[in-house]
């Protein structure tokens, strides 16, 4: 069972590497990358160049003036995104408007390829930075990197000390106190964002997902996602996808 867990959750990550041939939601994991400071992803969304990317939507004749025109729509919803992410509006914005203009003056496609990989790697650098500043302490932040490295395993907060080497008590004091959430909250919240994303950009069916994220049961999966999602997952997978 543990080996199917990993399987499954293992090959959506695969998956997740050929984001830009998938059939629906091409933007979901991209935007995150962005919003969530992800740069390991990002690079490799950002492997294909923006004017090498397939299914770009003609938005002008002229070539130079298509690219910057969609290279703006990628600055407006990074921007968007970063702020709903936790960056100040001021901020998102000046990031924003310095790369369009600078867009604006470029003179080939390629260059504006090239503004494109800055800018959304800026974005991301920016958001990440403010990830780690909202965390104080080293033990803190390496739980939490344990925490994304291995959502295919049942974590508990006695696992998550003997990493810290700190005791089980002083962590969930520690870790309540700089995220605001319990150690299990915060776990929860992880594996149910990503089953959200797995429902939308993989076929898995809940039970899969259920078990790749070693959740004790499907129905007790399914009364979580529901509690913070309000839909189950087999509505929120309807009401997300597009075919």
């Amino acid at each position: 069972m543990a080996y199917e867990q990993r399987h499954f959750y293992r090959k959506y990550l695969t998956r997740r590497e050929d984001f830009l041939r998938a059939p629906y939601n091409p933007e979901l994991e991209f935007y995150s990358a962005i919003r969530t400071g992800d740069i390991a992803s990002l690079r490799k969304f950002l492997a294909q160049p923006l004017h090498k990317k397939e299914g770009m939507g003609k938005l002008s004749d002229d070539p130079l003036r298509n690219m910057k025109y969609h290279f703006t729509v990628t600055a407006a919803l990074a921007a968007r995104n970063c702020i709903s992410g936790g960056m100040d509006v001021s901020s998102a914005y000046d990031i924003s408007d310095y790369y369009i203009m600078k867009a604006d003056k470029a003179r080939t496609i390629e260059a504006i390829s090239d503004l494109h990989e800055q800018m959304c790697m800026e974005y991301a650098g920016h958001m990440k930075k403010l990830r780690k500043d909202r965390i104080t302490s080293l033990h803190v932040a390496r739980c939490i990197d344990y925490i994304y490295d291995h959502l295919d395993t049942r974590i508990t907060a006695h696992k998550l000390a003997s990493v810290c080497g700190l005791s089980e008590a002083y962590l969930s004091r520690l870790f309540k106190q700089e995220t605001g959430q319990t150690i299990s909250d915060y776990i929860s919240d992880c594996k149910i964002t990503t089953a959200q994303n797995m429902l939308v950009d993989s076929d898995f069916s809940p039970t899969q997902i259920s078990a790749a994220l070693a959740f004790p049961s499907q129905s007790y999966f399914t009364t979580v996602f529901r509690k913070r999602t309000g839909m189950t997952p087999g509505q929120y997978r309807t009401a997300n996808r597009r075919y």
